[in-house]
């Protein structure tokens, strides 16, 4: 169940909503809970059991911790629920990754390929792994004392806003929120419009320019024209900033509605001047997770020019694997991460030298095709896309129908406007609590609005793809 579903928008959230609202502040938190794990046994009951049993093993393993003084022991602790937590990603993400890549490794020695049975991804276990991480570090760390009702920990873990696709919630920026918070009249209408906006930049724009995206993705890339291949390759771009941040705005949204404050996950990505700045406005949330719980822990710039270089690269490549079990995925992380490098090395000097708006389409360019190898199935798909967008020749094309035009302007325009101040200032009202209370009634009419357009484009298609699920 996604939230961009009739089922989610019409009756599991309206029931959940109801029923929060009318329990006693006492109860909050279990109904909560209970709601989020119907959320999660809805999508992947096989998992259940095992995602029930690893919250309640970590929470014991965190408090027993939390009460040992000497470091050895404290350290050991950590370590015992590390290597939970990272090896049940690794094997319910990784396991297949790995099998397949041995076999290929086995036949190329010319000896008998190993059989084994697949391992089935379960949704979200990227995200609420990292959320477990950051509950065990940061409690070792004694930057947040640990919770003391085992269900208000599970509830951080499985809270259904954002369990199967973020925003990453360190443990830190919400331990307070999880046993003291307020539900404010006005904090439920800021989630409401929130919430509708994510849901039409998801239902409206996303899904739209998917269609052109899966089409001339499915076709053949020998064939295809370099006009084809950029259409592709642009509607894909659009397609998953959309996707995600729209996803990201609705959990942010329910977050509000529900009393709590999540941080931020996107800023307008596609407007940044490098591709340093793009990462500090493209997936927030891990890229705070990143620096904090990896990159800092391994020396990150405290160190020399050489080993700092090594450590954005390590942490981009392990970005680029947590992303997905594949070499593509691999191969996507070290392209930003070397990007990240030249930046430091020279390219953020000569970027300030051509000014902002080149600047910016030429960070964009980058960003374009490193996309080619997030979205390309295979290294040879990907460089067969690679060379069709750069042969400039005639070729299959794709019809792209009036509405698609209207959605990849609106895409365009949404995503480039902020770069202008008057652009800026329009996008703060959607984003930014009103400050006014006729700013409140107007954005208050255009939620409305915007609800029942993406309701009714919901209504009429069952094409509602979201690429972070598999994630």
């Amino acid at each position: 169940m996604v939230f961009s579903s009739i089922e989610f928008i019409f009756y599991f959230l309206p029931i959940v909503l109801l029923i929060y609202y009318i329990v006693p502040k006492r109860a909050k938190n279990v109904v909560l809970l209970i709601a989020s794990l119907a959320f999660y046994a809805w999508g992947a009951p096989d998992f259940f059991p095992i995602f029930i049993l690893s919250m309640i093993c970590n929470f014991f393993i965190t408090k027993k911790m939390h009460k040992t003084v000497e470091t050895k022991p404290r350290k050991l602790w950590l370590a015992f629920s590390l290597i939970l937590n990272i090896g049940l990603l690794a094997y319910f993400k990784y396991m297949n990754f790995f099998m397949d890549n041995l076999n290929a490794l086995l036949e190329l020695a010319h000896h008998s390929t190993l059989q084994f049975m697949r391992v089935a991804l379960p949704i979200g276990i990227s995200f609420f792994t990292f959320q477990s991480i950051s509950y065990t570090v940061d409690v070792y760390r004694k930057v947040s004392e640990p919770l003391q009702r085992w269900y208000d920990y599970m509830l951080y873990i499985s809270l259904f806003p954002q369990l199967i696709a973020g925003p990453i919630i360190r443990y830190n920026t919400i331990a307070n929120q999880l046993v003291n918070r307020t539900i404010p009249m006005e904090g439920r209408v800021e989630g409401f419009r929130r919430f509708t906006l994510g849901l039409a930049k998801k239902v409206l724009i996303a899904n739209t320019l998917a269609v052109f995206a899966d089409e001339v993705f499915a076709m053949d890339y020998h064939t295809m024209s370099s006009g084809t291949a950029w259409i592709g390759i642009l509607a894909y771009t659009f397609q998953i900033y959309f996707d995600f941040s729209g996803y990201s705005d609705m959990a942010i949204g329910i977050g509000r509605m529900l009393g709590f404050r999540f941080s931020e996950n996107f800023n307008v990505p596609y407007i940044s001047q490098s591709i340093s700045e793009f990462w500090r406005r493209w997936h927030i949330t891990l890229g705070s997770f990143m620096k904090e719980y990896l990159y800092i822990p391994l020396g990150g710039n405290r160190v020399s020019k050489g080993r700092t270089f090594f450590n954005l690269w390590l942490v981009f490549l392990i970005s680029g694997l947590w992303h997905g079990a594949a070499w593509t995925f691999v191969l996507w992380g070290v392209f930003h991460g070397t990007f990240l490098i030249l930046d430091r090395l020279f390219m953020l000097n000569i970027l300030k030298k051509i000014g902002r708006f080149p600047s910016i389409l030429l960070t964009f360019l980058v960003v374009v095709l490193g996309w080619v190898l997030f979205r390309a199935d295979t290294i040879g798909g990907a460089i067969d896309f690679y060379q069709a967008l750069f042969a400039f020749r005639p070729g299959a094309t794709v019809n792209i129908t009036n509405q698609g035009y209207l959605f990849f302007a609106l895409a365009i325009l949404f995503s480039f406007i902020p770069a202008l101040k008057i652009g800026d200032k329009w996008m703060g009202l959607f984003y930014n609590d009103a400050s006014t209370k006729g700013a409140t009634i107007v954005l208050f009419i255009i939620s409305i609005l915007l609800f029942f357009l993406s309701v009714g484009a919901l209504a009429v298609t069952d094409f509602n793809p979201f690429i972070y699920f598999r994630f």
